[in-house]
């Protein structure tokens, strides 16, 4: 019989730095801006596999938009862009207020991310159909869906979108291109996917987006999922925010510190690119690139979006109990929109007075809105009506429906 020689012993990974310790980047391997190639839309998976472990940077540290795959995005959009994330923030920082305020039961925050969902919510059409986790509010706020009515969705009052029957930030707009939320994380993936195979069935033109958490590629529905997107060539993008941590547990715990979470899509003979998720033009670029190979029938990209989340994982997480308090600020790839901000003060398309204008008017927008919903109520003072709960629930009415409403005497 074989004996080992010395005891085993179980590997449990820990973060670079816990409570009360400096924050630690030591370890990240981060491309310079520029650096990496940018491989014409049809390449073959297997030749470009190194992308999935090196970082596609666009911005510079001076805020210079340099490399392969800058999108050269006109002063428009980028401003457009820039404004929809200092909305989004401004939002966020409300909604927290508001229950801290008591007004809302829950709320999570996209602080540090808001590049992600708003670039992409900008370039794909409100026809193609987006599968979000719950970090993703900037893609409905970089389309123009009306805050008051995301908002009477958190505090869930009488004018709810979705009547009452979702958490609070669980929000569903078809006609914006945003799938309904669930709570149960990974499920969102086998959805898109499908989706995106019923559109390329039917000899359709529209294409589906998702995103998840590094957490959830340790679930089983990420894996199904990269298999059917690589075996029917799926229409899909699939986006892997890499924001470091996963509620209290840190990316490692999920295999980060293994591999990257872009090289999981390499076994599935999947192309896939790591990306600066704190550059909306990195994002950007990414994105159009993946855009077209699903529109041209190439099929999925999977893009881990690599950021940091800056806010707690929601309003029930305290993450001074599991990270060092000043983390966040030395991140080492910045603030997105201070980024972004820089790039078009650089070019001379931005500057501090219209800077300062457009958080004005976030905030002002935002403060509107809550006026509108919290007149209709806010937590415990407005409430769907009880009717609603047995409507839309069959087709036909079923008798036991009927039955139901009689005794609730409606």
């Amino acid at each position: 019989m074989t004996r080992n020689t010395q005891p085993l012993s179980l590997r449990v990974p820990e973060p670079s730095g816990r409570p009360g310790d400096a924050p630690d980047f030591s370890g990240l391997k981060l491309d310079v801006a520029g650096a990496v190639d940018r491989p014409p839309v049809d390449s073959r998976p297997v030749q470009m596999t190194d992308l999935a472990f090196r970082l596609v940077r666009v911005l510079d540290d001076e805020g210079n938009a340099v490399g392969p795959w800058n999108p050269r995005l006109d002063p428009d959009t980028a401003r457009r862009g820039l404004k929809a994330m200092i909305l989004t923030r401004a939002f966020d920082d409300r909604m927290h207020r508001a229950h801290r305020q008591g007004k809302t039961s829950f709320y999570m925050k996209c602080t540090g991310e808001e590049a992600i969902a708003v670039a992409q919510g900008m370039i794909l059409s409100r026809e193609d159909m987006g599968f979000p986790t719950y970090r993703q509010q900037g893609l409905l706020i970089s389309r123009g869906y009306p805050l008051a009515t995301m908002m009477n969705q958190i505090y869930s009052n009488a004018a709810d979108p979705i009547k009452g029957r979702q958490l609070p930030i669980m929000y569903s707009a078809r006609d914006f291109g945003f799938f309904t939320i669930s709570g149960n994380l990974g499920t969102q993936l086998p959805q898109a996917v499908g989706w995106a195979m019923a559109s390329a069935y039917k000899g359709d033109d529209k294409i589906a987006i998702t995103w998840i958490g590094d957490g959830s590629t340790a679930e089983s529905d990420f894996h199904s999922a990269l298999t059917f997107a690589s075996v029917y060539r799926a229409p899909v993008i699939i986006n892997v925010v890499n924001n470091q941590w996963a509620i209290s547990s840190f990316q490692g715990i999920a295999g980060g510190n293994e591999t990257t979470f872009a090289s999981k899509a390499i076994g599935y003979g999947l192309p896939s690119l790591r990306v600066d998720g704190n550059d909306f033009l990195a994002v950007w670029a990414a994105t159009q690139w993946a855009e077209e190979r699903a529109r041209t029938n190439q099929g999925a990209t999977l893009i881990e979006m690599f950021t940091y989340r800056g806010a707690p994982h929601s309003t029930s997480d305290d993450p001074s109990k599991y990270r060092p308090a000043d983390e966040h600020d030395q991140w080492p790839l910045g603030d997105p929109i201070q980024r972004l901000r820089q790039h078009l003060t650089l070019i001379g398309e931005w500057d501090d007075e219209q800077h300062e204008a457009a958080l004005k008017e976030a905030v002002e927008q935002v403060r509107a809105a809550g006026k509108e919903s919290e007149a209709i109520g806010t937590l415990g003072q407005s409430r769907p009506s009880v009717k609603e709960m047995f409507e839309e629930v069959y087709a036909t009415e079923d008798w036991r429906i009927t039955e139901q409403r009689g005794e609730v005497g409606i």
